[in-house]
């Protein structure tokens, strides 16, 4: 899956939020970015790299399997499989979009 259809996929799941209240940045390096925007209304998800109240270092294809439920959140978490830098609470809010 490439960076748009995975910006496609989390605009569909987000449909008019989740509460995330903050902006959240996926950093796939080279790949590129992905950002939440959870304090706009309706939340917005882009490709511009910002600022972001958390940052979840992550590659590709560990966020592909992140959203098709194939990663568990804890269990990438816990064996380095991503990064979360910033607001914990905020990147622990992304669980209501599976």
């Amino acid at each position: 899956m490439d960076m748009h259809t995975i910006t496609e996929a989390l605009r569909s799941k987000l449909g008019s939020g989740i509460g995330l209240g903050a902006t959240l940045m996926f950093d796939c390096g080279d790949d590129g970015v992905v950002v939440i925007d959870g304090r706009a209304d309706p939340h917005t998800v882009a490709n511009e790299r910002i600022e972001a109240d958390c940052t979840v270092t992550i590659s590709r294809q560990n966020l592909v399997a992140l959203m098709s439920g194939e990663l568990d959140p804890m269990m990438g978490f816990m064996t380095g499989q991503f990064r979360v830098a910033g607001d914990m609470g905020v990147a622990l809010k992304l669980q209501r979009l599976a």
